[in-house]
């Protein structure tokens, strides 16, 4: 077991600290650069904005100015004011933990279809996440001649709720997406998580929770593991780093689904239906009319199979029994024509 408060241990940990942060830079810069087409169709009126990219844009840039202020803090090789510095950075890229929870959140009310009782319960969970964002100072750094920039203190208890109630959050949302498309206690709602657009979010949002989780659990775990002031905050810019490129992919992925932008989901909206005529299997839908707000663009699908299925058997009984009498119909007046004729030779 070494000791973290010695001062070897702490230039090693510095060291891997300085590399982390660069690569981390390197990662989100490259994932920054290969999603520019995105902008460039809302710069170019090929997307409509939406008052919910707001937050994606927000959530993307925010994380951006937070590398980069970590990058200038750890290569200046002048003295600077590392603290207004690092009270910058750490509010940006904890501002950017929490606006990749909102962008999960207003996917989640669209799924639910507007739900006032979702709404109120996600808006209130919001306002608790970032009461603890903005708590204030939570780290000091000071100059240090020869090394730069160097973190002395940490508040290692609000950093650490400030993880904890995004993973909460995030288990929130993906509990009421699963619920909603996966219809627990619906069987209509069940098929509806066959559709393309279920799949879509429900696959997305179980690996991006898997990732966010276990990225905010490992920033957590050396929180509250108080070895030093390094370790207790080396994991939280990857942790904010994955949070946001998975969110802000769920984001892209679910806007360019349609090319008309998102629209309102509702599963009780759509009904199973099918003409009385043979020729009607398949796939039978019905939509609403859509609300303004936030929206997501999914046909709800429902296959009435067993109907189809009993339909076709009563079809083939009628059919069956209609050629059955046609078959004994054109003998018995076969029958009539022959005696009446006979009866007339008779005669004549």
């Amino acid at each position: 077991m070494p000791n973290w408060q010695s001062p070897a241990e702490l230039q090693t940990e510095t060291n891997v600290f300085v590399e982390l942060m660069h690569t981390l830079l390197g990662l989100y810069a490259y994932e920054w650069f290969i999603s520019l087409d995105f902008e460039w169709d809302f710069i170019t009126g090929t997307k409509k904005f939406r008052w919910p990219m707001i937050f994606y844009f927000a959530n993307r840039y925010l994380l951006l100015l937070t590398l980069i202020g970590v990058a200038v803090a750890l290569d200046s090789v002048t003295e600077i004011n590392c603290q207004a510095l690092y009270t910058f950075n750490q509010l940006a890229g904890n501002s950017a933990v929490g606006m990749a929870s909102i962008n999960l959140s207003i996917r989640t009310m669209a799924v639910w279809s507007q739900n006032r009782y979702i709404i109120g319960l996600l808006v209130i969970v919001m306002l608790g996440h970032w009461s603890l964002i903005l708590q204030g100072v939570l780290l000091k750094a000071q100059w240090v001649p020869g090394m730069g920039c160097a973190i002395t203190s940490t508040n290692n208890t609000i950093l650490a709720a400030v993880f904890i109630y995004s993973m909460c959050f995030d288990l929130l949302v993906l509990c009421l997406n699963a619920y909603k498309l996966l219809g627990m206690s619906c069987g209509a709602a069940q098929k509806v998580g066959t559709s393309r657009l279920a799949k879509l979010i429900f696959s997305d949002g179980l690996i991006y929770f898997i990732i966010a989780f276990i990225a905010n659990l490992t920033a957590t775990v050396f929180m509250l593991l108080r070895l030093n002031a390094i370790m207790s905050v080396i994991f939280n810019v990857p942790a904010a780093v994955f949070s946001t490129i998975v969110a802000c992919r769920a984001v892209r992925r679910l806007t360019k689904f349609t090319n008309q932008g998102p629209e309102v989901f509702a599963s009780h909206s759509s009904h199973a239906g099918f003409p009385v005529t043979k020729r009607a299997k398949g796939i039978a839908t019905k939509r609403q009319p859509t609300r303004a707000g936030v929206h997501v663009q999914m046909e709800t699908f429902t296959q009435a199979e067993e109907c189809m299925e009993e339909h076709d058997a009563e079809s083939n009984e009628f059919e069956s029994k209609e050629k059955g009498q046609q078959a004994v119909l054109p003998a018995d007046y076969s029958t009539e024509v022959e005696g009446d004729l006979e009866s007339k030779g008779a005669a004549l």
